[in-house]
C-alpha cells in the first residue's frame, strides 16, 4: 500500500474526529428571541419616518469556503437555535403583555417605573402614581417581576441549560432597556437611573 495516498485522507478523518461541537451560551440566537420576545410586551416605539432616497441594502457576500465547511455542515456550525415558544413561556409572555398595556404603560409615560439593568421593573418615582392607584401599581410590578423571573428560568431550563439562566436575564435587560420608548426610565450598568 502506498503511504503517500493513505495519509492524507488518513490526516483528513483524523481532523473530522478532532472537530467537536461545543455546547456554549448561544448569544446571537438569545438576543433575537428577547428583542422578538420584548417587542411582543412593550409593543414598537414611535417608528421614524421612512426616508424615500434611502437605497435598499446590499445582498450579503458569499460566505468563502474553508476546510472546516468541508467537514462540518453549515448547520451543524451555526448558532443554535433558542426555543421560547413553549406553552409556560407563551402564557408568561400574554400575561406580561396585557398587564404591561393595562396597568404598567402609563407609568412608565409618567417616569413612575424603569427598567432595572437585571432585567425587572422598579417604581422610581412613587409620587408620579396618584396616590389611589399606587397599591394596584405595586402589585402589578411585583407580578410581572415573578414573570420575568420565570420567564428567564424557563427559556433556561426549555433549553436544557438551567445555568444559562444568568446569560438569559442579562440579554433580556439589555432588551428590555433598548426596546423601552423615547422618555422611559432605565438603569445604566452602574445602577443610576437615566432617561432615553
Amino acid at each position: 500500500m502506498n503511504l503517500r495516498r493513505v495519509l492524507p485522507a488518513f490526516s483528513t478523518l483524523l481532523l473530522a474526529a478532532c472537530v467537536t461541537i461545543n455546547v456554549y451560551f448561544p448569544a446571537a440566537a438569545a438576543e433575537k428571541a428577547a428583542e422578538e420576545f420584548v417587542g411582543k410586551v412593550i409593543g414598537p416605539d414611535a417608528p421614524p419616518p421612512a426616508d424615500p432616497k434611502q437605497a435598499p441594502a446590499p445582498a450579503p457576500a458569499p460566505k468563502p469556503l474553508s476546510l472546516l465547511s468541508l467537514v462540518v455542515s453549515d448547520a451543524a456550525a451555526a448558532e443554535p437555535d433558542l426555543n421560547v415558544a413553549t406553552p409556560a413561556i407563551k402564557t408568561l409572555q400574554a400575561r406580561m403583555a396585557e398587564r404591561f398595556k393595562s396597568e404598567l404603560a402609563a407609568h412608565f409615560d409618567s417616569g413612575a417605573l424603569g427598567f432595572t439593568r437585571e432585567g425587572r421593573i422598579e417604581i422610581r418615582d412613587a409620587a408620579a402614581i396618584p396616590l389611589a392607584s399606587r397599591a394596584s401599581v405595586k402589585q402589578a410590578v411585583a407580578d410581572d417581576n415573578r414573570d420575568r423571573d420565570a420567564v428567564y428560568r424557563e427559556i433556561a431550563v426549555a433549553n436544557g441549560h438551567a445555568e444559562w439562566e444568568a446569560d438569559i436575564r442579562a440579554t433580556f435587560a439589555k432588551q428590555w432597556i433598548a426596546a423601552a420608548h423615547a422618555g422611559w426610565w432605565h438603569q445604566d450598568a452602574s445602577g443610576q437611573w437615566r432617561r432615553k
